[in-house]
């Protein structure tokens, strides 16, 4: 077996056998097969695709290249949950104590944020004292302790993935939906996880731009969980608007809270109650109710010893950021749209998010919504405010606003587009 026959293969649209996938992985991994080599693999698998058998196999040999944990200890079924990211997006933060809170174990292992989509790592890092680095022995006394984690994943797995990750982003081959479903899910499914509820999201903020694209992603990674013996299900979401009324760090946990105090944006509740009754439904608990978990405080008192289990002080005051600026609105009457790319991107220049992954976040930086699609404005009453420590970012930032909205005349009805599109699985 060579580099330069898989590559010629695939370049010449062929299929790849499962021996030529299991090599070519386990050599690169190793470091037998150069950059160069695979970077050229990538790039002939985003122009001429993958089979269904072809995305399993290479799902696979990366799962293979590392550790698989393993949950059978625990006394609870365990579901996860993974979203291809968005714009406001810190489901997961009330998500995971929920689920907990109703019988099942939450494994989450979470990412940082990168360009204008948000990472709950770096959410929860704004909490004083929390750490997002646990042992794997830490992390299963949190689970079996609390019901639900939300870490960092260990080097150990998938470490094929990572490598070529890294490669994907310099070579102009990070949308290769092969790419893409094969790299999410073979993280999850080493992960160990009985069960998976995937959030898919499609529109201006997110990934796929598309509700087609989104279904076909989701499509692709539903078949791979349930090739792994993963219960898999999609859920497809909207993200043409930010979700909630925050974008940053520390600004979206003090809205997680809320939610689990009962209160918070009604989106943000809507979305996280239909996930966790997919992640119950499919660890074999339909009859849980997150809900009323929502309702009673048995959620927060999850969080609050989960928060604390990983170092961190749920009742400390949250990072503000120093410098605020007020956008008002241009003129009265029906906000018709609001474009969650441009608040990603405003809230990624005001420091809340990072353009290299070694680059810093700032806590506080980010962006307060104070009207959503459908609500009715008034000329020159604030619209949004930013919020960052570094005030000469303010010009950036508002740059990245304009054409972000429109206005509609006074009484204009406006009719919100559903925030869950779809399902698969």
């Amino acid at each position: 077996m060579d580099a330069i026959s898989v590559i010629r293969a695939k370049r010449d649209r062929q299929e790849l056998t499962g021996e030529q996938i299991d090599w070519v992985i386990d050599a690169y991994t190793r470091g037998a097969v150069a950059d160069e080599q695979m970077s050229a693999l990538a790039m002939a698998v985003y122009l001429n695709g993958m089979t269904r058998t072809e995305i399993s196999r290479w799902t696979a040999a990366m799962i293979a290249s590392g550790e698989r944990m393993d949950f059978a200890g625990l006394a609870r079924p365990t579901s996860d949950k993974h979203s291809t990211g968005g714009v406001g997006d810190k489901i997961t933060l009330p998500l995971a104590p929920l689920v907990a809170a109703c019988g099942a174990a939450v494994p989450q292992l979470s990412g940082r944020g990168l360009g204008h989509t948000g990472g709950t790592l770096d959410k929860l890092e704004s909490i004083p004292g929390w750490r997002a680095s646990l042992t794997n022995p830490e992390m299963m006394r949190v689970l079996d302790e609390v019901g639900s984690v939300i870490c960092a994943a260990g080097d150990g797995l998938a470490p094929a993935d990572k490598r070529l990750y890294a490669l994907r982003d310099v070579t102009a081959t990070v949308e290769s939906l092969p790419l893409i479903a094969s790299s999410i899910m073979s993280k999850k499914i080493a992960e160990g996880t009985g069960a998976l509820v995937l959030d898919v999201k499609a529109g201006s903020g997110a990934f796929m731009k598309n509700v087609e694209d989104a279904r076909e992603l989701a499509t692709a990674m539903v078949e791979l969980g349930t090739d792994h013996g993963v219960r898999t299900v999609a859920l497809l979401t909207d993200m043409n608007t930010p979700l909630g009324l925050t974008a940053g760090n520390a600004l979206e946990v003090r809205e997680s809270v809320e939610v689990l105090a009962g209160g918070g944006p009604a989106d943000v509740v809507e979305l996280t109650v239909a996930l966790a009754r997919e992640m119950l439904d499919a660890a074999g608990l339909p009859d849980a109710d997150p809900a009323k978990a929502l309702a009673d405080g048995s959620a927060m008192d999850v969080w609050r010893r989960m928060i604390a289990a990983q170092g961190g002080d749920p009742d400390a005051a949250l990072p503000r950021a120093r410098e605020q600026h007020v956008v008002t609105a241009p003129a009265s009457g029906v906000l018709t749209r609001l474009d969650a790319y441009a608040v990603g991107l405003s809230a990624w220049r005001l420091g809340a998010g990072r353009a290299r992954k070694e680059d810093p976040v700032q806590a506080g930086a980010g962006i307060e919504l104070h009207a959503r699609p459908g609500d009715t404005v008034t000329a020159g009453a604030p619209l949004l405010t930013l919020h960052t420590d570094t005030p000469d970012a303010f010009g950036y930032a508002e740059a990245a606003l304009e054409g972000a909205w429109d206005i509609a005349a006074p009484g204009t009805s406006h009719e919100p587009t559903p925030l869950i599109l779809g399902r698969v699985g």
